[in-house]
């Protein structure tokens, strides 16, 4: 039996220490939307990182591979990131890698809200989608199937809560929906309030949002810009994980481009010139995949 008294969080190994933090809550805060522009990176699966216009990073969604060990989303381990806060949606192995990042702070499935420096960041507790009957594989019903866990609110398992993040930078609002159902309560729309950026899970077999929901939700908040997220990208996921590319969606889409770049700056004027835009990164990623391959190969024949 696997003593879990040994496990935990090994921040107290890390060279890294609080010094960009301490500089950061000295600083003087800007007033109102700022001239500067936020930078959004991407990491692969639902990963991304926001860097403030006072240069404060948070990363949103880091992802591992399966703990159970007999199949892998994901080809290599999560590359090593130092960024300033790291929050996580909720307890999925494809989400919650927080132990992984060399980070100042962590906000694990956020509940209210947490200010610093230029960001403000809201989490709104509802649910994980428990209903995948709309995509290519029932894995919702599967889980049921094959498993003791309880998918279905409000009596669900941890793992099938879900926090939706708002994260407030120079006066763009940017929502992160993690995995949560397409049909939140009343009360959570109100929460969301204005969105400007959207992080919505889109790929190819509808894993957690079906395309009907994810036309009902961007007209619901009306973002300029939605940013798929959670899909297939050759060199970093598995074909096992099931997933898919996001250019079927994109395809439907009138307005819609692709990023050159795993990490592009967006400023106030920017955002709020656009309307109904559809922006993915597609393959492009904030780091390099090639390297972290390699790496693994050195680490295996060793």
């Amino acid at each position: 039996m696997r003593d879990r008294s040994k496990e935990g969080l090994w921040a107290w190994k890390q060279s890294e220490n609080n010094n960009r933090m301490i500089a950061l809550q000295s600083a003087e805060v800007p007033q109102g939307e700022g001239e500067g522009a936020i930078k959004l990176a991407y990491f692969g699966g639902s990963c991304f990182r926001i860097t403030t216009p006072a240069g404060m990073s948070l990363m949103i969604d880091p992802w591992r591979n399966p703990p159970w060990g007999s199949w892998d989303w994901y080809l290599y381990d999560f590359p090593q990131c130092e960024v300033d806060i790291g929050l996580s949606t909720h307890a999925h192995f494809d989400h919650d890698n927080l132990h992984s990042l060399h980070a100042s702070t962590l906000l694990d499935r956020l509940v209210g809200r947490f200010e610093f420096s230029d960001a403000v960041v809201t989490g709104i507790a509802d649910k994980h989608v428990s209903d995948s009957t709309h995509g290519v594989y029932d894995w919702a019903g599967l889980t049921r199937k094959l498993t003791p866990m309880e998918t279905v609110p409000p009596d669900n398992w941890r793992s099938f809560d879900n926090s939706i993040l708002v994260v407030e930078a120079a006066g763009i609002r940017i929502l992160h929906w993690g995995d949560n159902r397409p049909n939140p309560p009343d009360s959570v729309w109100q929460a969301l309030g204005r969105i400007d950026i959207a992080l919505l899970p889109i790929d190819g077999s509808q894993h957690v949002l079906g395309y009907e929901h994810v036309d009902a939700i961007r007209k619901r908040l009306n973002p300029r810009i939605t940013i798929p997220h959670h899909y297939f990208v050759w060199n970093i996921t598995h074909r096992a994980s099931t997933l898919l590319p996001p250019d079927e969606w994109m395809a439907t889409q009138s307005n819609a481009r692709f990023t050159d770049a795993g990490e592009i700056s967006l400023s106030v004027s920017e955002v709020k010139s656009e309307e109904n835009l559809a922006l993915c990164f597609g393959e492009k990623v904030a780091f390099d995949p090639a390297a972290e391959l390699a790496r693994k190969s050195e680490v295996g024949g060793a």
